[in-house]
């Protein structure tokens, strides 16, 4: 029963990330984004997947900087912080090799997210974010996870035929 809970968390967290991609604007997309990496910081903490949960914590705190009005928060500054304080989640959680997996996936969508393009925020997630994530929920056990990665490759490729790739190639404010 146990499991089943910690999955259904996980799964509460695919559904709020699925959501998350068909919000046309950034701001909108990294508030839903926030809610999902409540569940899933809880998800993989619960799991024992250690690194992939404070990396999540990190998410958190990029969406609610990248959907914020502070300017700082929004900032390159902001970028190179986040950025650092996944390696360093790495560093003092490291359970091998597969510690690198949500870190390197989480720089480039931290990267992708601050360059305020929706084109370059869904190209960080389909290409390199959610392969890795796909990799490491494998290892770690969290269906909830893999299909959520699955599902945002799905929603991702949605937005894009929904909006055009062109359509989304643009900085927001």
């Amino acid at each position: 029963m146990r499991d089943i809970l910690i999955q259904l968390i996980g799964f509460a967290g695919t559904g709020l990330f699925f959501l998350s991609f068909q919000c046309r604007e950034n701001k909108n997309l990294f508030r839903v984004q926030l809610f999902s990496y409540i569940f899933y910081t809880a998800h993989l903490l619960l799991l024992g997947a250690v690194t992939g949960g404070v990396s999540y914590i990190l998410n958190c705190v990029r969406s609610f900087c990248l959907q914020s009005k502070s300017k700082f928060a929004k900032s390159s500054a902001m970028c190179a912080i986040l950025c650092s304080l996944q390696l360093a989640a790495m560093a003092l959680t490291w359970g091998g090799w597969i510690s690198i997996l949500p870190v390197a996936a989480n720089i480039a969508s931290t990267i992708g997210g601050y360059t305020k393009n929706p084109q370059k925020v869904r190209a960080a997630g389909m290409f390199i974010n959610s392969p890795l994530w796909i990799v490491y929920n494998v290892i770690v056990g969290s269906w909830a996870g893999v299909v959520d990665e699955v599902i945002s490759e799905v929603s991702m490729a949605v937005s894009v035929l929904r909006f055009g790739w062109k359509n989304l190639d643009k900085v927001e404010n």
